[in-house]
């Protein structure tokens, strides 16, 4: 597997000179697929959210790392300093615990702190571990301990970390997705070099550690609220269950705004609600059924499946989400569906049995409308098996684009490693509106962008993603499937314009083009008849070297077939295939690391912790 550290900087919004300044959409929200967007002159979305937020405790950010809450992280972060501090809740010690960070939740290369106890006393210490798992003390300390001390409810440890170390042992901490691993040490160890990690209770947790330092907007007076929730199930004894609910708003109800949205999780279950999204059905059908259950179910009614349009989603560690003051998500009224479907992701690798759940998403609406209805976009590659990653790739990159034609109008499956959005203006890469360098299928959140993005008329929006295939035999294909890829930002904005999806593709003549030098230049025929479908062909391509570079050399020069809909899933008129490639001439640098000097004195040796003295609350 392929490893990536990422840095990604969300710059200030542009703004033009010499003229009156045009309406524009603005964006500040997005999930790891969600993302951010534009359209006449999107500014991209949750506005002007800047500033410090009020916080409710030193700790504001709280996340399970196992799945019976055994361990509990809280951590708060010094943007000024570029320092994480985390407190971490043992609430039954053995003989110790690891902590950390690595690339994709492996406890090779990782990078972690350690509390390991020889029987007589307990150490405190920076450590790593090399590519067969083996650990090793840090012989640069950088998780610094702070304090420790003991409650009812067990034993606290406090800690900081700078973001960047420039240790080459050290992980790198980033905006996006973030593995934290843990392991449990039920006994004694007479040294760090005698823990073997692959025999430990471990597992490990995904989290956007680096939250934004935003300013919570002020709720109107006249706001309500309505809680979608699951009607107290019973969770299946199963490690995955993704459950549907579906939910029926008023008759007559009138159009309203979402104005923020925020998770309801039953008491003791923190652990394993995984992610919750709440959707919005079609508008083209009169009624839905009522239904309650396995979302993949065969009892399922298929009309179901015509509920997509999100309207709010939440990942185990989010917070609340506020749109900025002057807009709103419009629902109810003529034109929208009264019908709503609530899913549930519940993660259960213990097989809890009988254990009843009603947790869901809570909204806060208005009637009050705002200036600006906010939408939703779809940025990327279209789902289609035109594009697709050789088998045993490191880092295979494909690129979907939402160009400045379709401007002027105004989600990766298993294998996928990075996505990165860039906004390009005039053939130069201005800023990335957001990167995930770490991303996870299994972990999809919306997300506040630290800085407004605006978007104009012509500019373009470009998606990459890296994907890794070392495991797989054959051709992986875009397409639904949970073995085929796909490379999608759901972005926020507004106003909300009638561009719904701005997605692109390799143009079909040309990929058949490539089938044909295929079979010109290797011994094995690629079958190229009209009836054999698009994935049988590159499942026969033999994939040598030569193969593989030339499909690369295809998707980065041959020109594209441009999907720039309506939210009917119509395009908008004109000449949309055989588009070329957006031409940038100027790149974004790949920004340095920066070591601020560590707070504070640096240990240079594991610290010694008699935790029998430690004072108690």
């Amino acid at each position: 597997m392929g490893k990536a550290r990422r840095m990604g900087a969300v710059l200030p919004s542009m703004q033009t000179s010499g003229c009156k300044p045009c309406p524009s959409f603005k964006l500040r929200e997005v999930a790891s697929m969600y993302f951010t967007m534009i359209a006449v002159f999107l500014v991209i979305l949750v506005v002007a959210l800047q500033g410090s937020a009020p916080r409710k405790s030193d700790f504001p950010y709280k996340v399970p790392l196992d799945p019976q809450g055994l361990l509990e992280l809280s951590w708060n972060i010094s943007y000024p300093k570029q320092t994480v501090y985390f407190q971490l809740l043992i609430r039954d010690l053995k003989s110790g615990l690891l902590f950390g960070m690595s690339d994709r939740g492996e406890f090779e290369n990782a990078d972690l702190v350690v509390l390991w106890s020889d029987g007589h006393n307990s150490y405190f210490g920076d450590a790593w571990s090399d590519a067969k798992g083996q650990l090793h003390m840090d012989s640069q300390q950088d998780y610094q301990l702070l304090g420790a001390r003991r409650a009812t409810e067990g034993l606290y440890l406090l800690f900081r970390r700078a973001f960047s170390t420039c240790d080459p042992k050290d992980y790198l901490i980033e905006d996006g997705t973030v593995h934290l691993i843990y392991g449990i040490l039920e006994k004694p160890v007479h040294s760090l070099q005698a823990i073997n990690i692959s025999a430990i209770q471990r597992g490990l947790q995904r989290v956007q550690l680096l939250k934004p330092n935003i300013t919570i907007p002020e709720l109107p007076s006249d706001r309500k609220t309505m809680e979608l929730t699951a009607p107290n199930i019973v969770i299946p004894s199963e490690m995955t269950t993704y459950w549907c609910y579906m939910a029926e708003l008023p008759a007559g109800f009138p159009k309203h705004h979402i104005i923020m949205y925020e998770p309801v999780i039953t008491a003791g279950n923190e652990a394993i609600v995984h992610h919750m999204e709440v959707f919005q059905c079609a508008a083209e059908f009169d009624s839905f059924p009522l239904y309650n259950g396995p979302c993949d179910s065969k009892m399922k009614p298929e009309r179901l499946s015509y509920c997509r349009h999100v309207l709010a989603a939440w990942a185990m560690g989010a917070q609340a989400f506020y749109y900025p003051e002057e807009a709103g998500l419009a629902f109810g009224g003529p034109g929208s569906s009264r019908y709503l479907r609530l899913e549930i992701h519940y993660h259960n690798p213990l097989m809890f049995k009988g254990r009843r759940d009603s947790s869901g998403i809570r909204l806060y609406y208005t009637s009050t409308l705002r200036r600006y209805d906010a939408g939703i976009m779809e940025l990327g590659l279209v789902y289609t098996p035109v594009m697709a990653i050789p088998p045993g790739e490191d880092a295979f990159i494909l690129t979907g684009y939402c160009t400045d034609k379709c401007t002027q109008l105004l989600h990766t499956h298993l294998a996928g490693r990075k996505v990165v959005t860039v906004l390009s203006r005039d053939g130069r890469e201005r800023q990335v509106v957001n990167a995930d360098r770490h991303y996870s299928p299994h972990f999809q959140e919306i997300r506040m962008l630290k800085e407004v993005v605006a978007v104009f008329p012509g500019d373009e929006l470009i998606t990459t993603c890296t994907y890794n295939t070392e495991d797989r035999s054959r051709a992986t294909v875009g397409g639904f499937g949970i073995l085929e890829e796909m490379c999608v930002n759901y972005v926020h904005y507004y106003p909300q314009t009638q561009l719904e999806l701005c997605k692109s593709a390799v143009d079909p003549g040309y990929l058949h083009r490539y089938f044909n030098l295929v079979n010109r230049f290797n011994d094995e025929e690629v079958c190229t008849c009209p009836q054999v479908s698009v994935p049988q062909q590159f499942f026969s391509v033999p994939w040598n070297t030569f193969n593989r570079d030339v499909l690369k050399s295809l998707y980065s020069f041959a020109p594209i077939s441009m999907h720039c809909n309506k939210s009917s899933a119509i395009r908008f008129p004109g000449e949309w295939e055989k588009q070329p490639l957006p031409s940038i001439t100027e790149r974004l640098r790949e920004p340095v690391p920066h070591c601020p000097p560590t707070p504070g004195p640096r240990p240079a040796a594991p610290v010694p912790l008699d935790l029998g003295k430690l004072r108690r609350d």
